[in-house]
């Protein structure tokens, strides 16, 4: 029982630090790409063998 006093404050810690790293790529606009999905909708080209 014990254990649960360490692992309660590290799991804590670890699920802050991704909201906080979550937050960061949204507020730096790292999601955003306005321009290919308008771009990809109207292509015809279909995309089985991605580029390299």
């Amino acid at each position: 029982m014990s254990i649960l006093t360490y692992l309660i404050p590290i799991s804590l810690t670890l699920g802050a630090v991704g909201l906080v790293a979550f937050i960061y790529t949204v507020r730096s606009n790292q999601y955003d790409d306005p321009e290919g999905d308008s771009r990809r909708i109207l292509s015809d080209e279909w995309d089985d063998h991605p580029k390299p």
